[in-house]
């Protein structure tokens, strides 16, 4: 069988379903409040619920069939799908104009019922004191039913606002945990970053004393240097003032033996005389 069939036959398989239970509650609602019994066991908002619950059923089923119908593989079966589908409507209105007589009807019957009540109460005879009796201790277990309901909801209300308190601590701390995940992985990568830095400073440190060492072993060598220079050139100057000084002294005593020789007649051949050349080159050792 063809899938779109198939779920057409299951839809018109609950379509009966749906339509027999709405009808059901729509009969209970029209014959709430004639017996006592009845009205205990099952309160008309119930009774509505119910009803309202099918025909919600039937409805999405129309919106289902709707669907499903211009699906199906064969004409024939388009247009018997297109007509299920208009009875449906009509037969959803019917039972919703059905379900507001039942709750006229249910409020026609508690009218009723309660005339009936207060007539037994306001009338004599020990029925009417039985009834009354049972009236008040109704009365006293509704209180009680009340109170209790009304803790009930005070507890519910309490238990929503703690799970919306557990809810929002929950979401905090999962944003707190996204926020310290996020706040490590930064500290990881500014660990990362502060070790490379860490060692660029150790090699920058290094660096420096190594330079300080060169440029102390270069100035110690340039001092020294400068000094053997100074030293020498000291040194040749007081050698050609030595030279010169030695030169001035030879001239002048040779001009001296000269005028002694001419003085005492004596040849000037006959006088070993001391020639110093002037001329000889002076050697500079640097």
């Amino acid at each position: 069988m063809d899938k779109v069939v198939e779920a057409v036959e299951t839809a018109k398989k609950e379509w009966n379903e749906a339509y027999s239970r709405a009808k059901e509650h729509i009969k209970a609602i029209q014959g709430y409040g004639k017996s006592r019994e009845e009205q205990n066991s099952n309160s008309l908002p119930r009774l509505n619920g119910l009803a309202q619950d099918a025909l919600a059923l039937l409805s999405s089923l129309q919106f289902r069939l709707d669907l499903l119908a211009p699906q199906l593989p064969t004409d024939d079966q388009v247009q018997s799908a297109t007509a299920l589908l208009d009875s449906w409507k009509n037969e959803s209105h019917n039972l919703r104009q059905s379900l507001r007589n039942a709750n006229l009807q249910a409020k026609a019957n508690m009218r009723k019922a309660a005339q009936e009540e207060r007539e037994l109460l306001l009338g004599g005879g020990g029925e009417s004191t039985i009834r009354r009796r049972n009236l008040q201790t109704k009365a006293g277990m509704t209180s009680a039913a009340e109170s209790i309901t009304d803790s009930l909801r005070r507890t519910r209300q309490l238990m929503v606002q703690e799970v919306e308190r557990s809810a929002s601590t929950l979401m905090t701390v999962e944003e707190s945990t996204g926020v310290l995940k996020k706040a490590e992985s930064e500290y990881k990568g500014h660990r990362s970053l502060l070790m490379r830095t860490r060692n660029l400073l150790s090699t920058m440190q290094r660096q420096d004393v190594l330079d300080r060492v060169i440029l102390a072993v270069g100035f110690f060598l340039f001092s020294c240097a400068v000094l053997y220079v100074v030293s020498k050139r000291f040194g040749i100057l007081k050698l050609q003032q030595k030279v010169t000084a030695a030169i001035k002294a030879g001239m002048v005593g040779q001009a001296k033996i000269g005028d002694r020789a001419v003085a005492n007649g004596i040849n000037d051949n006959a006088v070993h005389r001391v020639d110093v050349p002037l001329d000889r080159p002076m050697r500079d050792e640097l």
